[in-house]
């Protein structure tokens, strides 16, 4: 792993080209893509601490990268991302202490509040009591939005830049906070763009929400690579193959 620190342009994420760039991305291959990105997304929810998330997500980029570069993908090569098992790891647990830390005092304090204007036994119900416990699991309801859209928007590279730049877990994290700040606008248009679809694929029954999947990726994955422009790869030698993008960065095992 590297832990150079990559450069990035500033105000380059245009969400509605993200989006134009990134369905061109994946219809060719919609079905595969829907496939990868379903499978990564059921088997990153089914450990505890996110301990599958951070490969999973990482093998997504990997197949988008791939694709974005011409060359093949099979649905095998989402599991490339446990190439980036410890790295995307430690990204997933920096992501989760923030949400842990907000989120769990307000929760504690919203059930005591609830808990104290709960009716004491035999005693009738109160109106006045029934709008403060709707009220407070309102207040956690919404905090937890907050918390999570803010999060989205300051790790919004880190996966990213975890598989093609093969940084570090915390490197990951810094650059993508950095680089977020740098291009707001966009990150924030891409994110509510992509949290809109989600919302709209769930009134179908919350089957939608799978089939805007391959999109929700792939603008994230153009965004990163307008802000993100790729290095030349770098000179092969005198006796061996041409260099491309695989073997210049996405095939190199990490280090260490």
């Amino acid at each position: 792993m590297s832990n150079d620190r990559p450069s990035f342009l500033r105000g380059a994420v245009r969400p509605m080209e993200c989006f134009k760039a990134g369905w061109e991305l994946v219809k060719n291959d919609f079905w595969l893509f829907l496939g990868i990105t379903v499978v990564a997304s059921l088997i990153g929810g089914v450990a505890p601490l996110g301990i599958l998330l951070g490969p999973m997500m990482c093998g997504i980029y990997y197949c988008l990268f791939r694709r974005a570069n011409g060359r093949p993908v099979k649905f095998e090569m989402l599991f490339r991302g446990f190439d980036h098992f410890v790295p995307s790891l430690v990204a997933t647990l920096l992501m989760m202490i923030p949400m842990v830390v907000i989120v769990l005092p307000a929760y504690i304090a919203i059930f005591v509040a609830v808990f104290a204007a709960m009716p004491k036994p035999g005693a009738p119900p109160s109106p006045g009591a029934m709008g403060t416990i709707f009220g407070a699991y309102g207040l956690l309801a919404l905090l937890i939005i907050l918390v999570s859209l803010v999060l989205q928007i300051l790790f919004f590279f880190t996966y990213p830049l975890i598989v093609d730049r093969k940084l570090s877990g915390v490197e990951a994290v810094k650059t993508s906070i950095r680089a977020a700040r740098a291009n707001l606008g966009g990150v924030v248009g891409v994110t509510l763009i992509n949290g809109l679809l989600g919302f709209v694929g769930s009134m179908a029954c919350c089957v939608g929400q799978f089939f805007v999947l391959p999109l929700h990726f792939a603008a994230i994955a153009v965004a990163y690579k307008a802000a993100f422009p790729p290095d030349a790869p770098p000179e092969p030698p005198a006796d061996g193959p041409p260099a491309d993008y695989d073997d210049a960065r996405l095939e190199a095992p990490p280090e260490g």
